[in-house]
């Protein structure tokens, strides 16, 4: 793909963005409110409360917290890739087949 054929498909992307984004108000950087109230509590008192976050999520993965366990992972090691995706398009649409092993 050429750089003029890579501008392109960026400015048509960018004009489908309002659409795409309507349903939901907080969707941009700068009204991602709840996110700026995080960020704002967890700074505070020298990131005070965001270690005891931090150290309770700890605390759960070492009394085996599966779902904790998967959190440190992720943000230690940052999370799996999916190698293989599955995805399809109109002209090569995906095609399930369910195996039961039942003979019709």
């Amino acid at each position: 793909m050429t750089t003029d054929e890579k501008l392109k498909q960026l400015a048509e992307a960018r004009k489908k963005i309002p659409e795409a984004n309507k349903g939901n108000k907080n969707s941009s950087k700068e009204n991602r409110l709840w996110g700026k109230i995080i960020r704002k509590l967890a700074v505070q008192e020298d990131h005070k409360r965001l270690h005891e976050i931090a150290n309770a999520l700890y605390n759960k993965a070492k009394e085996g917290d599966v779902s904790a366990i998967k959190e440190l992972g992720d943000r230690l090691d940052g999370k799996v890739v999916q190698e293989n995706q599955v995805s399809g398009n109109s002209e090569h649409p995906i095609t399930i087949q369910v195996v039961t092993g039942i003979d019709d």
